[in-house]
């Protein structure tokens, strides 16, 4: 058995208790794998993040920045969330509970008993070219954001119109990440347990309310005019020229969670 461990990158907190749990693991026959920043941090030998979906485990600590990353390289080997403080929506395990809840859900995966639960991922795919899985949203929007920027733009739901003009992008958000970027945006917030697909156009001229759609969907987003430029969590980036359709839909693997699930409405608090 083996379980991967990422820490906060610069995060002190969270490197000495991906120490901890080395030993620990360590002591119960339990391999350990660290991605590169973390094992430098630590000093021994890292890993590409992407060899993780090797794992039969893996443990982010820190915020959802860290586990949005953790997600990236884990694919459906199941993620147990350690949060720091931070809002913490998909990270539900304390700090000081991270270590006999990481050797819980060990002995749950040598017993053959774990039951993750699943998140959904989205991807955008366009002229032949697919995005990496999102676990909280897909954006297209024009190279700049303000005045004089934008992108003139269509959005279908399963083919049928849902509204037409101007705008800085459109947002496509997993319920995940309603309360990220597209809260930011004035999107609706989600709870996970709803399914859908939320659609936040960003600025718009004259656009309509945000959406949520069944969450089979596929949202297309129509570029007829200029430049625009798809991202995925905020990192993947991929530039596209009018005329252009970007088809977003939900994807395989989900994102498969280990360990509690978290209080949303208490997480909901951080954020005031």
């Amino acid at each position: 058995m083996n379980v991967g461990i990422v820490a906060q990158r610069g995060n002190r907190r969270a490197a000495r208790l991906a120490a901890d749990l080395r030993e620990r693991l360590t002591e119960a026959d339990v391999g350990v794998r660290f991605d590169e920043e973390t094992a430098d941090a630590l000093d021994t030998a890292g890993v590409d993040v992407s060899e993780f979906a090797a794992c039969d485990l893996v443990v982010s600590i820190g915020g959802d920045g860290t586990f949005l990353f953790t997600a990236r390289g884990a694919q459906d080997t199941p993620i147990l969330g350690v949060n720091l403080g931070e809002v913490g929506f998909l990270n539900a395990v304390s700090p000081d509970d991270a270590v006999e809840m990481v050797m819980e859900e060990v002995e749950l995966l040598r017993a053959g008993d774990l039951e993750p639960r699943e998140v959904p991922r989205l991807a955008a795919s366009v002229d032949g070219w697919t995005s990496q899985a999102a676990v909280n949203e897909v954006v297209v929007q024009g190279p700049r954001r303000g005045r004089g920027g934008g992108v003139d733009v269509e959005v279908r739901v399963d083919g049928s119109l849902y509204s037409s003009g101007h705008a800085d992008g459109v947002l496509i958000a997993t319920p995940t990440g309603s309360t990220a970027y597209n809260l930011s945006e004035g999107g609706p917030l989600v709870h996970p347990e709803v399914g859908g697909l939320i659609v936040t156009e960003m600025c718009a001229a004259e656009g309509m309310p945000p959406l949520v759609a069944p969450p089979d969907s596929e949202v297309t987003v129509v570029v007829n005019g200029g430049e625009a430029v798809v991202v995925s969590d905020g990192r993947d980036k991929h530039e596209v020229e009018a005329p252009a359709e970007v088809r977003i839909a939900q994807t395989d693997p989900p994102v498969r969670l280990a360990g509690p699930a978290s209080d949303f409405f208490q997480a909901l608090n951080k954020l005031n």
